[in-house]
């Protein structure tokens, strides 16, 4: 079992359920099997699986987060494409260590104040050994919340700008 210092949140299921039905673009989605190479699913934070149902939905974390706790994140906002299942799934495995962790990977770590305002961020390439990148992905997050304003940190994929998952201050 792992245990992490900083837990990845995966999209809650309310939300999730309000995504299945219209996005955040106002979008109704589109499910389909996805191939098998895997989508970064943001509902159970794993990739999915040959022949999964999924679909491609327009999210705004930053948005929902600001509602949440009654900040006012302003232009920071913004809304972009996550996968998630088709239907109902039974979520993250908490013992799974730091989601998306893949081996050679650039990861940023977007971070933000209580006001939802970016506070900075950094850009991390893995390690190309697993437990290492889970170990990088760890620092990035020690370092980030170092900063006594940082409040919530987001993770995206370099490589598409991707939002993969947030953290919240411990």
């Amino acid at each position: 079992m792992t245990t992490l210092t900083y837990q990845p949140s995966a999209i809650a299921p309310h939300v999730l359920r309000e995504l299945r039905d219209h996005d955040d673009a106002g979008v109704v989605p589109r499910p389909y099997a996805y191939d098998p190479a895997g989508a970064p699913l943001r509902c159970c934070l794993r990739r999915s699986r040959a022949d999964e149902r999924i679909s491609l939905v327009s999210y705004a974390p930053l948005r929902r987060w600001a509602v949440e706790v009654g900040a006012d994140p302003g232009a920071y906002d913004e809304t972009g494409p996550v996968f998630v299942h088709a239907g109902r799934c039974g979520g993250p495995d908490p013992a799974s260590g730091h989601p998306f962790a893949e081996t050679g990977a650039l990861r940023a770590f977007r971070r933000y104040d209580a006001e939802g305002h970016i506070a900075g961020g950094a850009m991390v390439r893995l390690p190309d050994d697993p437990a290492g990148a889970q170990a990088a992905v760890d620092q990035a997050l020690r370092a980030a919340f170092a900063f006594p304003d940082v409040v919530l940190v987001h993770v995206r994929a370099v490589e598409y700008g991707c939002f993969l998952y947030e953290v919240r201050r411990p």
